[in-house]
């Protein structure tokens, strides 16, 4: 079995990787990508090695949707174990199958990087034992054979993790909520000016910050999975404590050397210049 504690274990490494997510997953022409794509196609910035012909420039040149997805590890899953080290390429005959358990796996190592982002803290103690029941069964789905994977149930799966997810955070922001009146809960937040606002112990399960002005905001110790902040600007802002917060999400936003962000998360480089 894989369970792990080391959140650093679902890191993409491309190297390893057939650049499953440059062919499998589509794409369509807009601010994040410079052209429409189709899923099973390359992009015509592959080369013949898998390799980025322009990596190192892709915000740049149009396809900054490409920095700020992550695979949370499925792509190495996929290329080095599931199919046995065995490439599209050479052995085309396995391309539609690889094509369609990689965002099969990309949602499970997903869910098994919230369950043990889950598993670590202190506060979720009382119910590791779920927790760790989960991670266990997610583990198992992962190792299954490409074909018995494509016809899971991923959608019911997700219900079930989430429900114990859900758990998590109301035990992590219960904490921080101590003496203040919960509000509505808002999800809309595209283009606010929001600077140095309070939203500290919340539930922000996918808000969407477009765009927003978090400057100097407080989010510590809010939930973040599957909130939305491409082109937000967090200079300045308070992210420790907060859960199921992903490089992705960070690597969407704008900020600087002044954010403080969760110990597992680093600066993205386009903050730095």
């Amino acid at each position: 079995m894989f369970l792990t504690n080391n959140m650093n274990d679902f890191n993409s490494d491309c190297e390893r990787c057939f650049s499953l997510c440059c062919i499998a997953l589509p794409y369509a022409k807009s601010a994040d990508f410079a052209i429409d794509k189709e899923g099973g196609i390359p992009c015509p910035n592959l080369q013949s090695d898998f390799r980025c012909r322009i990596h190192n420039d892709l915000r740049n040149k149009g396809f900054k949707g490409c920095t700020s997805y992550e695979c949370f590890g499925a792509g190495q899953k996929v290329s080095q174990e599931t199919f046995e080290g065995r490439d599209w390429r050479c052995h085309p005959e396995l391309a539609k199958e690889m094509f369609e358990v990689f965002p099969i796996m990309q949602q499970l190592h997903e869910m098994l990087y919230y369950l043990t982002e889950a598993l670590n803290l202190e506060s979720t103690r009382q119910i590791h034992d779920e927790l760790k029941d989960s991670l266990e069964k997610t583990e198992s789905l992962t190792n299954m054979k490409p074909k018995l994977m494509i016809e899971l149930n991923i959608p019911a799966h997700r219900t079930e993790v989430n429900n114990l997810l859900l758990k998590a955070s109301e035990l992590v922001r219960s904490k921080a909520q101590q003496g203040k009146r919960k509000s509505k809960a808002r999800k809309d937040f595209i283009g606010e000016k929001m600077k140095g606002a309070v939203l500290r112990g919340a539930n922000l399960r996918g808000s969407l910050f477009i765009a927003a002005d978090l400057r100097k905001a407080d989010l510590g110790f809010t939930d973040l999975i599957g909130a939305d902040f491409r082109d937000a600007d967090l200079s300045g802002a308070n992210l420790t404590g907060s859960i199921f917060l992903t490089q992705a999400q960070i690597n969407s936003a704008n900020g600087d050397i002044h954010t403080k962000l969760p110990a597992t998360l680093k600066v993205p480089s386009h903050w730095l210049k």
